[in-house]
């Protein structure tokens, strides 16, 4: 005898179909080395053979210094927050984390006003970003600030000023 087949019977089979079509993909590599879930992520699951693609992590800004120069490291040398006016105006931006991300430095005087954005794309793992300014006739004093963008989201500021 045969039963009739319920909706309920037709969405539970609809359900472990799915769930088992996308365990199998994320499984999948293709002839790269990369999986679908490390394509989406916009890495290689080559490039992190120790950790399971499921358990990469988003970039954060670890720190933020600012300085007079930087060394081959992209590290400041001397943190510092006092500038004169003819300074060239360094940012050591430090990140940690698997999945690769796009960080802005927006600079701006006192009155909110931006006087330069430079965004640069910043691979996984640990890294030093170095964002500088310059105005060869000379910053006007007053206070200025920092902002440092990660994927257009405010992650850390820094207020300096220019005697």
């Amino acid at each position: 005898m045969r039963y009739p087949v319920t909706h309920r019977q037709t969405l539970q089979t609809a359900l472990a179909v799915a769930a088992l079509a996308s365990v199998a993909l994320a499984g999948c590599n293709n002839k790269h080395g990369n999986t679908a879930a490390a394509r989406a992520a916009g890495t290689s699951a080559a490039s992190i053979p120790t950790q399971s693609v499921a358990a990469l992590t988003p970039m954060t800004v670890t720190t933020v210094d600012l300085g007079h120069s930087v060394g081959d490291d992209n590290r400041v040398e001397a943190p510092t927050t006092d500038f004169a006016t003819a300074d060239t105006i360094h940012a050591s931006v430090a990140s940690a984390g698997d999945i690769a991300s796009t960080l802005t430095a927006k600079w701006m005087f006192q009155d909110g006003q931006t006087v330069a954005t430079t965004t640069k794309s910043v691979a996984g793992g640990s890294q030093v970003t170095d964002f500088s300014i310059s105005k060869p006739d000379g910053w006007p004093p007053g206070n200025y600030t920092l902002e440092v963008q990660k994927n257009g989201a405010t992650v850390q500021t820094r207020e300096f000023e220019v005697k």
